[in-house]
């Protein structure tokens, strides 16, 4: 199911994905979570793809949230349908087998703060704003948002956030770990680019299972995780990277990667 409100831009190896719904502030849609849903599923087929971008368009918004007009209606069956629905696109978000990069222009409000924290990497302009206000509308975030907040930034600076509904500015996420960067509007996507591509450069085995051990073994006790790695660690000697790699360190040049 395709949708208007969801663009689609390649380049190179690099997927960009932006939310396209500026008059409303890139509000959610049930349309536009089942669109990017199946967009990532296609994705996530893609041998050749190195990274995604997702953003949203213009500078005033990433994402603004759920659109508040689908939930006045909703019963409590139909809650749990929609909750459902948004934790297992950003469920996809979070175990994409490429790194998933947030540009953040502007709002990341409740759902749209949801779906940033799914990603791998937040990038973020600044003049970003971050806020969980569900609380505001008698309701909780529904998409995650309780579980990998807390994750982000620890549960103290989490439950603030969420039981006062407060907004975070830009340099305050910073501080917190809940962006990884901050950079002005007109170099938000450059910067997002750059950072896929030096990502792309790397072997893509490699990355895939860093991105596994990491997701993965974050739910994991200790020992099992590094079970886990271990088990990575080794599957990659049978790869034509690993040796390309190790060759190209010795021969002190550029390695050449093919993701086998």
């Amino acid at each position: 199911m395709g949708s208007e409100f969801i663009k689609e831009q390649r380049r190179s190896s690099i997927e960009i994905i932006q939310l396209n719904r500026p008059e409303k502030f890139n509000a959610l849609s049930r349309e536009m979570i089942v669109s990017l849903s199946d967009t990532f599923t296609n994705l996530a087929r893609d041998a050749q793809l190195r990274a995604v971008i997702l953003t949203g368009a213009g500078d005033k918004s990433f994402c603004a949230g759920t659109d508040i007009s689908e939930l006045t209606q909703l019963t409590e069956r139909d809650a749990k349908t929609v909750s459902e629905r948004g934790q297992s696109l950003c469920n996809q978000i979070e175990n994409s087998p490429v790194p998933v990069i947030a540009a953040i222009n502007g709002i990341a409000a409740g759902g749209g703060c949801e779906l940033a924290l799914a990603c791998h990497i937040r990038i973020a302009s600044n003049n970003a704003r971050f806020s969980l206000p569900e609380t505001k509308l008698g309701i909780i975030p529904g998409y995650g948002g309780t579980q990998r907040l807390a994750r982000e930034i620890g549960a103290g600076h989490a439950l603030e956030m969420m039981l006062t509904g407060k907004t975070v500015n830009a340099e305050e996420a910073l501080q917190s770990g809940l962006i990884n960067r901050l950079t002005s509007a007109g170099d938000l996507l450059a910067e997002a680019e750059l950072l896929a591509h030096e990502i792309a450069q790397l072997a893509p085995l490699a990355i895939r299972a860093c991105l596994k051990a990491m997701t993965l073994g974050l739910e994991l006790p200790l020992a099992e995780g590094l079970a886990l790695e271990t088990e990575l660690f080794a599957g990659l000697f049978g790869t034509e990277d690993m040796r390309e790699g190790t060759r190209a360190f010795l021969e002190k040049r550029r390695p050449v990667f093919k993701g086998c």
